[in-house]
């Protein structure tokens, strides 16, 4: 399944600076109308700092129907060495739920695509970490996935999209629930292969073509649906703020060595 039936950002929507409110608020990055068509390079974000030039958050729309929440600025929130994500329920009937997604506003090719996460508990959300190109970009729909069902904390879903058809889909199980620890979801992407890796363990493979081919932005996303219950179960809204928090996120370009202890690319960069 994916959530990345994008709508353009609104022409008025531009992106603010979120304080540092101890995980209070969230922050979202969303469609990235004002991204970069330029190759990104090789990357490692500890969020010290909130990086507005490589970071972009989504604020004002979603997805489309299936999407009970509005991407916000208020659902994300910066602490130094912490990013975190949130799923924030309207106050009454008529208040919107908010949730938070982040985007880098440069593409990236082939390379190794990692990141530092730890989910929490809530069904009918979902917590991904993937990269994504398509239609509001002026491009086909390329996807690579891992998306963590709060309600199933137990596994996670990785899959592609290429040209917008569902591809090379798992659920492999976890070490450990995602709300119990942190996990690092990495993906090394090749011309002709794909693999997924939980921890620095390999827990898929793709090589049957066609691969998603199409440099993408890098997104982590909160959101909920009313429904789509038979993939992410049924809705249940929180009495307490949902989040994702967000350790780090790193991108090698193809051909270069490990850059940081940690790194899938230090045990499996030759194989």
């Amino acid at each position: 399944m994916s959530n990345r039936h994008r709508q353009a950002e609104p022409p008025s929507a531009r992106m603010n600076f979120v304080p540092a409110l101890g995980f209070v608020l969230a922050l979202a990055v969303g469609s990235g109308a004002t991204g970069s068509d330029a190759l990104g390079g090789s990357f490692r974000d500890t969020f010290a700092t909130l990086d507005h030039e490589r970071w972009y958050i989504s604020d004002g729309w979603s997805n489309g129907p299936h999407q009970n929440c509005l991407w916000s600025e208020t659902a994300v929130a910066h602490a130094p060495g912490r990013l975190g994500l949130y799923f924030l329920t309207g106050r009454d009937a008529d208040a919107h739920h908010r949730c938070g997604e982040i985007q880098t506003r440069s593409r990236f090719g082939h390379g190794t695509f990692e990141a530092r996460v730890r989910t929490d508990t809530g069904s009918g959300l979902n917590a991904a970490f993937f990269t994504y190109i398509g239609p509001v970009h002026g491009e086909r729909h390329d996807e690579i996935d891992f998306e963590v069902l709060t309600g199933k904390l137990h596994e996670v879903t990785v899959n592609t999209y290429v040209d917008g058809e569902p591809r090379h889909g798992a659920t492999p199980d976890l070490p450990a629930p995602a709300d119990a620890a942190f996990h690092v979801f990495s993906f090394i992407w090749e011309p002709d292969r794909l693999r997924w890796f939980v921890d620095g363990v390999q827990v898929h493979e793709a090589t049957a073509q066609p691969l998603p081919e199409r440099p993408q932005k890098i997104y982590l996303s909160l959101w909920g649906s009313d429904t789509l219950t038979d993939w992410m179960g049924p809705f249940d809204p929180p009495d307490r703020p949902i989040r994702m928090d967000i350790d780090w996120v790193a991108y090698t370009a193809l051909g270069e060595p490990c850059q940081f202890a940690g790194s899938v690319l230090c045990v499996h960069a030759a194989e």
